[in-house]
């Protein structure tokens, strides 16, 4: 029991010593700003999602949900749905 606890003890030590090791390294080496390393034309996925496109995504996903789609049919309908401005086609 206490060759397992020491084992324990000394994977955590390491894990959280390996984290401290790579948030210095990560922390060191960046040097631009993070607003300017966006991929430019790119937009966060914050500002793209508007309420308008928020509930119509909730309503293709409700439709959904009615007609009990899964996996590659339920991704289908809702892209097609989106398209129609939350409507089923």
């Amino acid at each position: 029991m206490r060759i397992a606890n020491l084992l324990t003890s000394i994977a955590l030590a390491g894990f959280i010593a390996t984290g401290v090791a790579t948030a210095a390294t990560t922390a060191a080496t960046t040097t631009a700003p993070a607003a300017t390393t966006a991929a430019p034309g790119k937009k966060s996925a914050a500002s793209a999602m508007t309420p308008e496109k928020t509930a119509i995504s909730k309503q293709c996903s409700a439709l959904a949900d009615a007609k009990k789609l899964h996996g590659k049919a339920r991704e289908k309908f809702r892209a097609d749905c989106k398209k129609n401005g939350g409507k089923a086609t």
